[in-house]
């Protein structure tokens, strides 16, 4: 089998109790965002939502390998490219000083549009200019 049918298989893949893999991981993903909220609306100290911000971390990148493991192709599509493009933004965090609270928010917002946005959208590929589902 070649790397590119390991990344992009012909028919996506699913992991034995995958739904309530997901239910668990996005329940903990909300419970870390909430906590981590903390640390932009109330200015709580690391020690309140360190463990948080971890929970969030941890649980994202195991949704995110778990969509990658089903089917590569959620990478070039709206709602891959969405995730990635928050953790840019999370990551300009760190370098744009005063710019916390409105990325924290912006982060949040593209999450209640991308999650809710008709399957056209998210499904859309902006390299082929269409839904795609499989390569």
């Amino acid at each position: 089998m070649s790397l590119f049918r390991v990344v992009f298989p012909a028919e996506s893949r699913r992991l034995p109790a995958q739904r309530w893999i997901n239910i668990g991981l996005r329940s903990l993903h909300l419970l870390g965002t909430a906590g981590l909220g903390g640390a932009y609306l109330y200015q709580a100290p690391e020690s309140a939502w360190l463990p948080y911000f971890w929970l969030a971390m941890v649980s994202g990148v195991l949704m995110a390998l778990i969509h990658v493991w089903n089917n590569g192709v959620w990478l070039i599509q709206v709602r891959g490219l969405a995730i990635l493009f928050k953790l840019l933004l999370l990551a300009l965090i760190g370098w744009l000083e005063g710019a916390d609270l409105p990325l924290f928010i912006l982060v949040i917002l593209i999450s209640g549009v991308i999650a809710h946005a008709p399957g056209d959208l998210r499904y859309y590929s902006p390299w082929h200019g269409r839904r795609v589902e499989k390569l």
